[in-house]
């Protein structure tokens, strides 16, 4: 269903039971809410609680900001290494503000907040600057922003910067495969023939790599994000693969030492993505992160 969240139109799936303690899954750069495995919502949805994903701005159906323009993610990212100011079309806060306003539209005042990559620094600005909304918190795969951290190795650089291949489905899903499969968990590797099903399901869906180009920017223009981390107050949990080549693991680290009481689960073999295997341990962190706020 589409509904106006921050004054915008955002896709929003909600399952499970309407009182159920509700669950917003906050997902990463360019991925559609069907980036949340549909394995790992049963398993919350069976677990009693309302699971509640959406499509971020300029993604999947959400509404387009085409009107910004198409910014130079290379001119973006050196004035990033060159430690430059970097403009974005739009802030990552804007993108947290959308998040509480599905919230706002499905008349929550608050939920367990869970993001990935991208999501997760969303979510660090919602668990930060409104804690009254934030009944717990898990971040996975996700980072501060500090700029001691590891980067990604210039390979992946230079696959994640290759140009999108048009507009044909075929050739699309097999350059997202081969990114998939450099950055996804080399203990837990993908079946082929449902790796290429989700991915060719997101494709046909909707495929906006202009709108990835201007989250992106978003990413490089918030900075760090460690000066305000230290408000976090919800019980907090971070999930970080020790073989995650494109956030490296020291990242989830960081976290850990800046979030007040934070829990970890650093997991061997995972990298950066959804491995089927995972997603009941995932859940059951999700569950925990939730129960230790309701005691």
């Amino acid at each position: 269903m589409r509904l106006t969240a921050n004054g915008i139109a955002i896709e929003v799936d909600d399952q499970g039971p309407p009182a159920g303690e509700p669950v917003l899954l906050v997902m990463g750069l360019g991925m559609p809410l069907l980036g949340w495995p549909d394995e790992l919502v049963a398993d919350l949805v069976g677990r009693g609680f309302r699971v509640i994903r959406f499509d971020n701005r300029d993604v999947g159906l959400s509404q387009s900001f085409d009107h910004l323009g198409l910014p130079s993610v290379v001119v973006a990212g050196l004035r990033y290494a060159l430690r430059l100011p970097v403009r974005s079309p739009y802030p990552l806060s804007a993108m947290a503000d959308d998040a509480l306003g599905v919230l706002d539209a499905l008349g929550l005042a608050s939920a367990h907040i869970v993001g990935a990559s991208m999501g997760g620094m969303i979510a660090q600005h919602i668990a930060a600057s409104h804690p009254h909304r934030t009944r717990s918190l898990t971040l996975v795969m996700t980072s501060s922003g500090a700029r001691h951290l590891p980067q990604p190795s210039a390979r992946i650089r230079r696959l994640l910067l290759k140009g999108a291949p048009g507009q044909d489905v075929e050739r699309i899903v097999r350059h997202l495969t081969q990114i998939v499969t450099a950055i996804g968990s080399p203990g837990y590797p993908s079946e082929p023939a449902r790796l290429h099903q989700r991915l060719l399901a997101m494709v046909s869906r909707s495929w906006r790599p202009a709108g990835t180009a201007r989250q992106l920017l978003a990413i490089l223009a918030d900075g760090d994000r460690s000066p305000w981390l230290g408000r976090i107050v919800a019980p907090t949990l971070v999930m970080h693969g020790l073989d995650d080549p494109l956030v490296p693991v020291a990242a989830g680290h960081d976290l850990v030492a800046k979030i007040g009481g934070a829990e970890s689960d650093f997991v061997p073999g995972m990298g950066h993505d959804f491995a089927l295997q995972l997603m009941p341990r995932m859940a059951a962190g999700i569950a925990s992160t939730a129960a230790r706020a309701l005691a």
